[in-house]
């Protein structure tokens, strides 16, 4: 099972300099990789699914986790309830199921940018009271979050310029998209596709 391990402080941690943009020809066998990987059922068999793998940070904890929650064509329940504690909402600590759709998004959106390192958590899960409670601190928090159903997630990825990270999300066509530049991150989810 993946670990969650408590940093202090970010010393250790290396950043990969900016990188292009994927190639056309890159870009085209990534969108052909996204459609196998995101329509890959539980069933599969493991010679058809390669292993999935994932690694988060989480700057409000520091917990860090590196997992490879897909093998032998099936999720890993254990490994599943280790990115649910990486991703719970760190007002109240409260867990909840992550959608693993979101979290094969995830995978296909590294690969797209050709960018390994650990994903930088700015929000996971929320729970319904912490969503309320930033509601009425920011009017960019939505009444009905997908957040609040694990199925969205906000990052950065360190190595990536934002924008590219962006473009890339919105190029898999997987579910909504947003551009925070000023805060440094962006959302994706795995609801109807759109952008904001």
């Amino acid at each position: 099972m993946g670990k969650v391990y408590r940093d202090k402080g970010t010393e250790g941690l290396s950043y990969i300099p900016s990188v292009p943009f994927p190639s056309r020809r890159r870009f085209i066998q990534t969108l052909l990789a996204t459609g196998a990987v995101l329509a890959t059922p539980l069933q599969a068999s493991p010679h058809r699914a390669p292993d999935r793998s994932l690694a988060f940070r989480n700057l409000h904890t520091g917990e860090t986790l590196r997992t490879a929650y897909w093998a032998e064509g099936r999720y890993l329940k254990d490994e599943l309830n280790a990115v649910n504690q990486v991703l719970r909402d760190h007002r109240s600590g409260e867990a909840y199921p992550m959608d693993p759709k979101l979290l094969d998004l995830l995978c296909v959106l590294q690969h797209t940018v050709g960018v390994s390192g650990a994903f930088h958590i700015i929000s996971g899960y929320r729970s319904p009271q912490t969503n309320r409670k930033l509601r009425t601190q920011s009017s960019g928090v939505a009444r009905r979050s997908l957040h609040m159903q694990g199925k969205a997630i906000d990052i950065r990825l360190p190595g990536c310029e934002l924008k590219h990270l962006r473009d890339a999300a919105l190029s898999l066509q997987a579910g909504g998209v947003g551009y925070y530049s000023r805060s440094d991150f962006i959302h994706v989810d795995t609801g109807r596709v759109r952008r904001w």
